[in-house]
């Protein structure tokens, strides 16, 4: 799974960086979702806009128009200039069941109800249940998410640098997920074999390194996170070859 698409080498969460990520080899992408003011998922990691746009201020404060007016790739580099942030819909349309779909929800007020409805609303509608895996560090919105649409699976995103609760997941029992999202710092083979048998798959994150992706398909991680499509690509098709 490219990491906010092919973002080594495009301006991340871009169409040109999820087209450069597929190209280069991967199954699909991380990507993350916001709410614009009016209601519309869009495509961006940070809550300010100054970092990968030439906008200021916050994401939920806009309008999708004044977000679409923003230039999301010149600060990347100049031939991206131009690249606009895309909406969730702009990005099911262009690669519809193709790929698969890690969706971080990126929900910090109201337990991220109004952006887990329309980001659900929108997977359905496309008919992307089964390519879609909705990711949070919150358990609240994971558990809304849980509550609107069971059938859309679910992955609790644990960090080392998160206050304990959330760094030892004491609330995962109030969130029916399938997937443990872990950096991967913190996985070893005694993770994974934990993991497995309580019935979560494990995704890592974030994994530039060959040796450990070497490592952690060794223990059976069933999804790694990634800068560097190709190079996990290339790794994956030594391994299992182009049936993977």
């Amino acid at each position: 799974m490219a990491h906010r698409g092919a973002s080594r080498i495009a301006p991340e969460n871009t169409m040109a960086a999820f087209r450069l990520a597929l190209e280069l080899g991967a199954d699909g992408f991380e990507l993350d979702v916001h709410l614009s003011r009016d209601g519309i998922p869009v495509v961006l990691h940070d809550v300010h806009l100054h970092r990968t746009t030439d906008g200021s201020g916050r994401v939920w404060e806009k309008t999708v128009a004044e977000l679409k007016a923003l230039d999301a790739g010149a600060w990347f580099d100049p031939r991206f200039a131009g690249e606009r942030i895309p909406t969730l819909d702009e990005v099911f349309e262009a690669f519809g069941d193709r790929v698969r779909y890690n969706i971080e929800l990126k929900a910090f007020q109201d337990w991220g109800r109004g952006l887990v409805q329309s980001v659900v609303g929108r997977v359905r509608r496309y008919g992307l249940s089964e390519r879609v895996l909705l990711s949070s560090f919150n358990p609240l919105a994971l558990r809304w998410a849980w509550r609107l649409a069971p059938e859309i699976p679910r992955g609790l995103l644990v960090g080392p640098d998160l206050p304990l609760p959330l760094r030892r997941a004491w609330l995962a029992f109030l969130v029916p997920h399938q997937a443990r999202h872990l950096h991967f710092s913190m996985i070893d083979e005694r993770t994974v074999r934990w993991c497995w048998q309580r019935g979560y798959s494990v995704v890592a994150w974030t994994v530039n390194e060959a040796e450990e992706a070497q490592r952690l398909i060794r223990w059976g991680v069933k999804a790694i996170i990634t800068d560097e499509p190709e190079r996990l690509a290339q790794i994956l098709n030594r391994e299992f070859g182009k049936g993977r």
